[in-house]
């Protein structure tokens, strides 16, 4: 089977989980025999392989998408022209500056992108599809989330093949856009469900949620929970000698970073756990630099800064090593998340959760067995230390944590379950 997975960056510079759900589902693809080409746009993306879209151009730069919607002279410029902010040097070096990858003052430019051939990015789309039309046609085209539906009507009439569309956290994106963007991309994305053969939502939770937001009859929207390469993932220890809090995800205010300073901070003063310590990965873009300098001054004010670590590096083996120096994992996203491919990675570690009661993170407890969830932000620091003053509870919960992971979230049940959706619309 031939498929073609168009999955936008972002930037390399923080943990992205849908660019490591598109970019291991396209490996475990490949390595089941199919014919997959990753098709990445506006930036460079995240991924545990970087040679998964080599020999693929960049399509939609970051930069000329920036221009062509500030500008009406970009929108004529030359190919050769556009090609020069387009090179990896510019496009790293625009995902780095502040507010590249954040919603807000980006509504005019977000609703643009779902106006496909009809927004200002039309040359974009026209270069796109004249290169896809060009290879050996696909047999389908797979989007990595809604906020690329603008593409779908097009792609289907100019390659004729079922177009499917991944749902995963768009409305974070959204409902932080300005007024009143946030409602018409909303409306513009509901305007052109009918262009997509088949949505797939990575938990029940957010299947629900997106059939309110998006107006999806419920049986178009499969549920194909994420998973992970489980190749080499090796039992954490567990150690709490030390204990140690792990979070991992991007560094940020949004996903309850500073939450859970605040409840280390608030822990520590139990003499029990005196020796308590705090490892942070994920990374940052410009935003978030000023966030984390304000969390170092605020533990060095309590005396706890040598207790803290804000780690830079957050690729696969670096993540591994993450996870097995921790007691247990808490990304405190009181919002909640669609998924949190975090919990998977921790618990595939034998790593305890502990978590919001919030979005998809009780549907993934509970299916996993592997952590506990909280009910509101005084909580958090009472559920943490529940299980760090209690090792044996928390082992028993990472174990059960691991066994679940080990048999129903590996990449390759993932896998077999996308090409069972693929070759039902294909027929």
């Amino acid at each position: 089977m031939k498929v073609v997975h168009i999955v936008p960056g972002s930037g390399g510079t923080f943990y992205c989980q849908n660019c490591l759900r598109d970019s291991a589902l396209v490996k475990a693809l490949r390595q089941q025999g199919h014919d997959v080409m990753m098709v990445p746009l506006y930036l460079p993306f995240f991924t545990d392989e970087p040679e998964i879209s080599q020999d693929v151009p960049v399509f939609f730069g970051g930069i000329n998408v920036y221009l062509q919607q500030k500008l009406g002279l970009f929108r004529k410029t030359p190919r050769w022209l556009d090609r020069l902010f387009d090179t990896p040097f510019m496009l790293k070096f625009a995902a780095q500056r502040e507010g590249s990858t954040q919603a807000a003052g980006l509504g005019p430019m977000t609703l643009s992108m779902m106006n496909g051939k009809d927004g200002n990015q039309r040359k974009e789309v026209e270069r796109l599809i004249k290169w896809l039309a060009e290879q050996e046609k696909p047999d389908i085209v797979h989007i990595s989330n809604s906020l690329l539906i603008g593409l779908a009507g097009e792609l289907k009439a100019a390659l004729n093949v079922p177009v499917v569309c991944t749902l995963q956290d768009e409305d974070t994106w959204l409902d932080a856009i300005d007024k009143p963007h946030d409602e018409l991309c909303w409306q513009a994305m509901a305007d052109r469900v009918g262009d997509v053969d088949a949505f797939v939502s990575v938990s029940e939770w957010y299947a629900d949620k997106m059939c309110d937001r998006m107006s999806i009859a419920r049986d178009a929207i499969r549920v194909i929970n994420i998973g992970i390469d489980l190749n080499g993932v090796e039992q954490a220890p567990l150690s709490f000698d030390p204990p140690t809090i792990g979070y991992l995800s991007k560094m940020t205010p949004s996903l309850g970073l500073g939450l859970l300073v605040d409840a280390f901070i608030e822990l520590k003063k139990n003499p029990k756990l005196k020796d308590l310590r705090l490892r942070a990965t994920g990374g940052i873009t410009g935003d978030d630099k000023h966030f984390i300098s304000k969390l170092q001054k605020k533990l060095a004010s309590h005396g706890y800064n040598d207790d803290a670590e804000f780690i830079e590096d957050f690729g696969l083996e670096e993540r591994r090593e993450f996870l097995k120096s921790l007691s247990l994992m808490s990304v405190p996203a009181m919002q909640g998340e669609a998924f949190g491919l975090y919990i998977i990675e921790a618990l595939a570690h034998g790593v305890p959760v502990v978590q919001p009661d919030r979005g998809a993170f009780p549907e993934l407890i509970e299916a996993t067995g592997g952590g506990v969830v909280f009910s509101d932000e005084k909580s958090l620091a009472s559920s943490l230390g529940s299980l760090l003053l209690d090792p044996a509870k928390a082992k028993e919960l990472g174990s059960q944590g691991r066994k679940a992971v080990m048999e129903n979230f590996g990449i390759d049940k993932m896998a077999d379950n996308m090409i069972g959706l693929y070759q039902s619309l294909i027929g």
